[in-house]
């Protein structure tokens, strides 16, 4: 009785995350849409979604960094949004480009 059972996620396409908004919980902004997940290479499961800086005009001048959330701080996926737990600390954090 005791015990918490964590939710599964029923998630099976990056296609479904990408359509889901993400809002922070604590600060109860909206951070946007995910538009690529850090895989980890090894294993294949998912270690961050990430999600576009705010940008200029159409994103072109002046870009910001990436927002890369850990897995660890999602909190609930629903059908039409992902809450997390996130508090970015001093100038946002830059994502390691990896190309193939």
């Amino acid at each position: 009785m005791g015990e918490e059972k964590k939710e599964e996620v029923k998630c099976s396409r990056f296609g479904d995350l990408r359509c889901k908004e993400v809002i922070c919980v604590t600060t109860c902004v909206r951070l946007g849409f995910i538009c690529d997940l850090d895989i980890n290479d090894r294993d294949g499961r998912v270690m961050a979604i990430v999600l576009p800086g705010g940008g200029g005009c159409f994103g072109f001048f002046r870009r910001e960094e990436d927002i890369v959330i850990p897995w660890s701080k999602i909190k609930k996926i629903g059908e039409d949004i992902i809450l997390v737990e996130f508090e970015r600390e001093g100038p946002p954090k830059k994502r390691e480009r990896r190309w193939f």
